[in-house]
């Protein structure tokens, strides 16, 4: 039978990928900057298996970005900062300071006993919302959007803002003056490039990109998600048009931009590719 291994094997696989005597040269040289990219390509490929819904993938994706968090961990014990025992402990404690409606008293072992009505969900909302901007008072974060990290991609940073200043009171009532917001925008960036100013154009794009965020915020509905999805819809359509090409063969060159407009058209009919 194969041996099955578990956690604290991988931890032994991992000091001895970054042990000096007989270690893999690769992995000694690594820093946490160094695979830091790294880590946000896993994240993104755990995403892809999630969506494609494609599960045994998704096993060996979650493997591998549990992996940087060993690598991570590994560093810092070497350095004498903190080890893997040390993230455990630490995400464990702040799950239960968060969740005092499941943990009573902060006692892992503890349960919450009777029944909850719509106002303790709110209650627990609320409360959740304290909780962080305390921690986040603890670590010297003081305003409001101090600590959302600035590596983040620009898309759900700007839906984190956004949300951040909504919980503040600075947001608009409804959903109509962001549609007009929407509306101001797109007619300065027409007006910016009128004017053949470039630098205002990115400008006023990036001010029309954050309104269409927020447009997104108000109608719940994650901006990443729905332009990932937009994404894997035009590759289909995209193929779909290719396919006919090559059916045909034909390269994009030999082929009209009214013909590719058709092709375009026809994508809509075709199946699964809605």
């Amino acid at each position: 039978m194969t041996q099955r291994y578990d956690l604290d094997d991988l931890l032994y696989l991992m000091a001895r990928l970054r042990d000096p005597d007989g270690g893999c040269p690769w992995d000694l040289v690594q820093t946490y900057k160094t695979i830091a990219a790294s880590t946000i390509e896993e994240a993104y490929e755990v995403v892809d298996a999630i969506e494609t819904e494609d599960f045994k993938q998704l096993r060996e994706e979650l493997g591998d970005f549990l992996f940087q968090v060993i690598f991570y961990s590994q560093l810092a014990r070497e350095e004498g900062r903190f080890d893997f025992h040390d993230i455990i402990h630490s995400v464990t404690d702040k799950l239960i300071r968060r969740h005092p409606h499941v943990f009573p008293n902060g006692e892992l072992q503890a349960r919450f006993e009777g029944e909850r009505t719509e106002s303790d969900e709110l209650a627990i909302k609320a409360q959740w919302e304290v909780l962080k901007q305390q921690e986040r008072e603890d670590k010297g974060f003081s305003g409001v959007l101090a600590d959302v990290p600035i590596a983040m991609p620009a898309l759900p940073r700007a839906a984190k803002l956004q949300k951040r200043a909504a919980r503040v009171g600075f947001d608009w009532p409804d959903i109509e003056p962001v549609f007009a917001k929407i509306s101001e925008e797109l007619d300065e960036v027409k007006e910016a490039l009128q004017q053949g100013d470039q630098a205002a154009v990115n400008e006023e794009l990036g001010d029309l990109l954050f309104s269409v965020v927020n447009l997104a915020r108000h109608l719940k509905s994650d901006p990443e998600t729905s332009l990932r999805q937009a994404n894997a819809k035009f590759e289909r359509r995209f193929e779909y048009i290719e396919a006919c090409l090559r059916r045909d063969n034909l390269a994009f060159e030999q082929v009209s931009l009214e013909r590719l407009d058709q092709l375009w058209d026809q994508t809509k009919q075709a199946v699964n590719l809605s």
